[in-house]
Parts: structure tokens; C-alpha cells; sequence
């Protein structure tokens, strides 16, 4: 007998790691109904939102109407892949040479030799990814990949499903095509083949192997081969190289509780870990650092910092300072910016920090060749003395302290923008290719208003012009004003009506801008929302 492909399956990937980033345990995904968005429509979802409707591909408002209580999480491929980490290198402790498929799903050369068979081996394998925090996870084994995958997602949780050896075709025979849609290159090639009338895979291994060749391109060649029982077998498995231990970690004993004596005592520590990622030719642009306390053993507490250009020591040691001092307190979750040096914000913080801390750990999570950071033969350009002068300030004055303007989508000026902390990546940005009904058209304004300013608009007889809950204006702007301060003008010309009206089943806003141009040739955005007008931007 040949050598045998296992598969593990870990289903719902995304949803547990993302659950994961947000400190809940994996038994969590199978209670609490939670789903991951990409581009406003469902990637992923728990099995308990699925037994209230929610399925994969259907837009946010849809599953939300189906299940009130559905957690949204936001799509993040590194952090899946990160997070499976841990179960590839736990898979590696028993049998080398582990194929990552993509994150949730790996292969291997079935190490039933080893532990008395296929299905031992599988019950082996299944016991450590659960020690490594999978909690559900299905074990396949067949003579073939594609085999091996759809019977580990037919297996029970924290079970295997063995096909024996040459039985494939007859597996595969009896699955519906469906199946086909969990692979990431079958693109409509389901729809396809329900319009041909092929229900099940065995309806499609009994088509002539040419035939299926001229229809459906090489992807049908290949899967007309698999359901054929002709699978690829193992030669084919790419197994991965395991990554160098990057990480560095630096134990107090006994537990430290001042903030500076800590960053301090960590200076060498942060030393080693550049110098063992430059050993390596790499350098790291966005590094999570985890501290452990006295009062939880072994329980580590961490956050993710980016840097806009690569990490020294001196930003790690700075990293440290502003998460333990507090001076990163209503930043975003999971992420931070860069910066030089410990700051005056730092130095003001508290020097205290609520329970002793017993080890820091830095954990490179983005590192790239050192090559692309490196500067040019005559020394550094122009954006990078900009990009240093920026971390220095940023330094002085704390983490969101320096902030950079990013669009998205949104109907008003003001929301279609937000600020960001300088080196930190957005995250959760409304889609801008959207149609956002009511939006103005281009151009856009050139200034927004953090305030809107009270402004006013009549008519030519003194009548406030209004607009009816039907959108009907009752009377034609005539005169002007952008705020109190300033004077009446006539109206040279105007543009709108355009109506918004958001979240009117939660008791949303309703308002309709108009543009404005005044006889002095500015011109304005102005809003009315009931009686009021205001100003909103101006047109430079």
C-alpha cells in the first residue's frame, strides 16, 4: 500500500481566529452566532449562526435581519494565517513535513505506520491540535488530496473519516457537486454543471475524460480526474519550511512592577531580537509585544504594533512603555503606530503598573527582507528623514498624537473621511466602491468643517426655505448666510436637492444638502436637518 494523505480541517477558520484576536476561547464559535464580512457580505460564519439562516455569500443587512444577536467581525487574512500558526507547528511535532493548504486546512503523509493505522493516527493528530486551542477540527485520510478533504469535512468534530485504499471513486461518487464549491478555484463551475444536469460527482466521473478536458479547461481535467479515483496522491505536497524561532522573551525574577525599571532591564532583550532578525536578512514592520503578571500565570496579554518603516530597539522599548503605562488608552484594539525613543507622554504616565510583571515577550508578526528598507547609496531620501521626523513627534506626543487622513465610503464629507494614527493600518473602512445613495457628486469639497457651522437661506419675499417630508422645497433660496458671524448675500446659483436619510428604523437622521454659490463667487455646502441649516464645507 502507498502512502496515504491526511487531511485536518479546522471549519469556520476565520470566525474562531478572529475570535481568538478578541480574547474569546475557541468553545466560544460554537455558541455564539458570529460571522466574518468581506466586502459586505458573509466570508465565514459559526455553526450557530448558521441555525438561524445566516450561509455564506449573503449580504451584512440580510443576516442581520436573520439574526439580530449576529457578532460582525472584519476579514483579516494575516490574522488567520498567524493564528494557525500554532496548529501547524503542533501537527510538526508528530510528523514533519506539514502542507499548509490555507489557513483551517492542512495536509500530510498519513502517519498511520506509526500509530497502528489510519484512524489511530488521525485520533493522535486530532488530540494535538486540540491541545493547541482548535477545539473543532476533523481528520480525513484517503489516497488522494481532494478524497482526503471532503472526508475530513464529513468527519465529526475531533474525529477522522478513513476512505481505504482504492476506494475513492466510490466515496466521491455518491457527494453532490456542491462540494466542488470549497475549492478555491472552482469559480462557477458548479452552476455549470447543475445546468448540464450533473448532480453528484459520480455523474461527472462517467463523462469521457476528453470531453471533460475540451468543456471545462485544464480545472475539469483535473477534477474529472480526482472523482475518477485517479487522484494526484501525495508526490505533489509542498511541505512547508518551519520559520526560525524569531521571538524574544525576557522572564523578571522577581516580578517587576515599575514601568521604567522594566523598560530599562528590557533594553537587551530588544537588542537580541533585531540583531537575530537581521541575522536572518529580515527586518520587522509590525511586531506584537506580550506581557504576562504576577496575579495570571501564563496567561499572556499582547498587542500589535506597526512602524512605517522597521522596528529598532530603541521602538521596542518604547512599544513596551506606552502599553504598560496606558498611554495607548483608546487606541484601537490589536495595533499601534510607531515611534523613537520614550516620550514626554511616556514619562508622565503612571510608573506603576496594576500587577508585577513576570515576562515580555516580542513576537515579530510582519518581517520582510531587511533589503527593501535599506537606504540608497547617498544616504536617505527625502521620505524617509519625513517618516523619521514624523516617529520622533510621534514619540513626544503619543501614539495618536500624529494622524493621517483616509478616505472612504460615506454620502456626507465628513464621513468620508477619517483619521488614522500615523504607521497604523486602517482597519474596518466603509467600502467606497459603493453607491452610498444620496452622496454628493464630485467634485468634493475642499474644506470640511470639524463643526458645522449655523448658517440660514430664504427667499427673496424672507421666507425660510424649507423641504417637506415628501422632498418638496417650499420656496426658491434666494439669500444667504454661512454661519453668524458673516453677512446676507443673494444666491448666485444653486445646486440640489439631496436627500439622506440613515438608519430610519433605529430613529436615524434626516437631512438634504444643497450646494451654494454666493454673488462674491464662493461657494458652499449647506445642510438643512428640520428647521435648521447649517454649513457643512466649502468649495476652494
Amino acid at each position: 500500500m502507498g502512502a496515504r494523505v491526511m487531511v485536518v480541517w479546522c471549519p469556520d477558520w476565520p470566525v474562531v481566529a478572529a475570535l481568538w484576536e478578541a480574547g474569546m476561547p475557541a468553545e466560544s464559535a460554537r455558541r455564539l452566532p458570529a460571522a466574518v464580512l468581506e466586502r459586505g457580505r458573509v466570508g465565514a460564519c459559526t455553526a450557530a449562526a448558521r441555525r438561524t439562516g445566516v450561509r455564506r455569500g449573503m449580504r451584512k443587512r440580510d443576516a442581520q435581519a436573520g439574526c439580530p444577536d449576529l457578532r460582525l467581525l472584519d476579514a483579516a487574512p494575516d490574522r488567520d494565517a498567524r493564528a494557525f500558526e500554532p496548529v501547524l507547528a503542533a501537527v510538526e511535532d508528530l510528523r514533519p513535513g506539514v502542507a499548509p493548504l490555507r489557513p483551517g486546512l492542512l495536509a500530510l503523509r498519513s502517519p498511520g505506520v506509526f500509530y497502528g493505522g489510519d484512524a489511530h493516527a488521525g485520533a493522535v493528530v486530532a488530540e494535538q491540535v486540540v491541545g493547541a486551542g482548535a477545539w473543532d477540527c476533523r481528520v480525513g485520510v484517503a489516497d488522494d488530496l481532494f478524497t482526503a478533504e471532503q472526508a475530513a469535512r464529513r468527519a465529526a468534530p475531533q474525529e477522522s473519516e478513513v476512505v481505504a485504499p482504492g476506494g475513492s471513486a466510490a466515496y466521491l461518487a455518491a457527494l453532490p457537486v456542491e462540494v466542488v464549491d470549497t475549492q478555491p478555484d472552482a469559480g462557477d463551475l458548479v452552476s455549470l454543471l447543475r445546468r448540464l444536469g450533473l448532480r453528484t460527482l459520480g455523474d461527472l466521473a462517467a463523462l469521457p475524460a476528453d470531453a471533460v478536458h475540451a468543456r471545462f479547461g485544464a480545472y475539469g481535467a483535473w477534477l474529472h480526474r480526482a472523482v475518477s479515483g485517479a487522484g494526484t496522491g501525495v508526490g505533489h505536497l509542498g511541505a512547508r519550511t518551519p520559520p526560525p524561532e524569531l521571538a524574544r522573551e525576557q522572564v523578571f525574577e522577581p516580578p517587576v512592577d515599575s514601568v521604567e525599571v522594566l523598560c530599562f532591564s528590557i533594553r537587551r532583550t530588544a537588542d537580541a531580537f533585531v540583531a537575530g532578525l537581521a541575522h536572518h536578512g529580515l527586518a520587522a514592520t509590525e511586531v506584537r509585544v506580550e506581557v504576562e503578571v504576577e496575579d495570571a500565570p501564563g496567561v499572556a496579554v499582547g498587542r500589535d504594533w506597526l512602524h512605517p518603516r522597521v522596528f529598532g530597539a530603541a521602538d521596542l522599548v518604547d512599544r513596551l512603555h506606552w502599553q504598560l503605562s496606558g498611554s495607548t488608552r483608546g487606541a484601537r484594539s490589536g495595533s499601534g503606530p510607531s515611534g523613537a525613543g520614550t516620550g514626554a507622554q511616556g514619562r508622565r504616565a503612571a510608573t506603576q503598573v496594576g500587577s508585577p510583571v513576570t515576562l515580555v515577550r516580542f513576537v515579530p508578526v510582519v518581517a520582510v527582507p531587511e533589503g527593501a528598507h535599506a537606504e540608497g547609496l547617498w544616504g536617505g531620501s527625502t521620505d524617509e528623514r519625513v517618516a523619521r521626523g514624523l516617529a520622533k513627534v510621534q514619540g513626544i506626543l503619543g501614539h495618536e498624537g500624529v494622524v493621517v487622513p483616509v478616505l472612504q465610503g460615506g454620502r456626507g464629507p465628513a464621513d468620508r473621511q477619517t483619521l488614522v494614527p500615523y504607521g497604523e493600518r486602517p482597519t474596518a473602512l466603509r467600502d467606497r466602491t459603493l453607491p452610498w445613495p444620496g452622496r454628493l457628486p464630485d467634485p468634493p469639497p475642499a474644506r470640511v468643517f470639524p463643526e458645522p457651522w449655523p448658517a440660514g437661506v430664504l427667499t427673496d419675499d424672507g421666507r425660510p426655505v424649507l423641504v417637506d417630508d415628501r422632498g418638496a422645497m417650499t420656496g426658491v433660496p434666494g439669500r444667504f448666510r454661512t454661519c453668524a458671524a458673516e453677512g446676507w448675500q443673494p444666491v448666485a446659483a444653486w445646486a440640489g436637492p439631496w436627500p439622506v436619510e440613515e438608519s430610519w428604523w433605529d430613529g436615524g437622521r434626516r437631512l438634504t444638502r444643497f450646494q451654494v454659490v454666493g454673488v462674491d463667487g464662493r461657494a458652499w455646502l449647506l445642510s438643512l436637518a428640520g428647521a435648521d441649516w447649517w454649513t457643512e464645507a466649502g468649495y476652494d
